[in-house]
């Protein structure tokens, strides 16, 4: 059985999400392990309404944001997935992780 630990990274900043997935790429494969990505969705755009008081009635302008999601998957090397997940990441990236065990292929 291998297992693959995929990290989903999600951000505002586009900029600084894509230069922190790829330094992580960078050490995992530094490491020695397998890593597959960064792959990535269409971003996400939000609006938010806003209203000048407490009350329903007059609305502001809309906040409008945008989040953008990368992800990564480690093969095996279970250790290596712990230390990328311990790593202390800039305060506008959210990262989930999702581990999953995968049967190993027959040789035919």
């Amino acid at each position: 059985m291998t297992f693959v630990t995929t990290l989903t990274f999600r951000s505002g900043d586009r900029a600084v999400l894509d230069d922190t997935v790829t330094g992580l790429k960078e050490q995992v494969e530094r490491k020695g392990a397998e890593c597959k990505g960064p792959h990535q969705e269409q971003p996400d755009h939000h609006t938010v309404p806003l209203y000048s008081r407490c009350q329903p009635g007059e609305q502001c302008d809309p906040w409008n944001y945008t989040v953008y999601t990368r992800w990564l998957e480690i093969h095996g090397s279970d250790h290596i997935a712990r230390e990328v997940v311990a790593t202390d990441l800039p305060d506008s990236i959210r990262v989930e992780v999702d581990v999953e065990r995968r049967a190993s292929q027959a040789y035919r």
